[in-house]
């Protein structure tokens, strides 16, 4: 699968946290079966949802107020799943959002995500 140049980059990120494990959404693929979003979990649970196909985009788990800022400071930052507007951002790669921004958007998510997970889990990290 070719990947465009942001989201490659990106999946290249995300790939690199400690525990990271990208599985493909089985309800999402395209008519050859390739996989349209990958889902980004630590310890069982998601912290960002990859556009590998189409639009380049990432959806990550975000603070409620600092998601807020962000939706005013970027018009590449909103809200496009079922997933609650308040915790989870969608970020547009093709936009004004810069990439360090959106890394440190990444790093933010899988920080918030494993901070919820047991002791045990997060030792496990290292």
């Amino acid at each position: 699968m070719e990947l465009l140049p942001r989201t490659a980059a990106l999946k290249v990120v995300l790939d690199a946290m400690p525990g990271a494990v990208a599985e493909p959404m089985a309800a999402n693929r395209s008519r050859t079966g390739e996989p349209l979003v990958l889902l980004y979990k630590i310890g069982g649970k998601m912290f960002a949802i990859l556009s590998v196909r189409g639009t380049e985009g990432v959806i990550l788990k975000c603070d409620p107020h600092l998601a807020e800022v962000l939706r005013e400071q970027y018009a590449g930052v909103g809200h496009r799943s079922h997933l609650d507007r308040r915790f989870w951002i969608a970020v547009d790669l093709d936009s004004d959002v810069p990439a360090d921004e959106v890394e440190h958007l990444c790093a933010a998510s899988y920080e918030l995500v494993k901070a919820g997970l047991t002791k045990k889990q997060r030792e496990a990290l290292g």
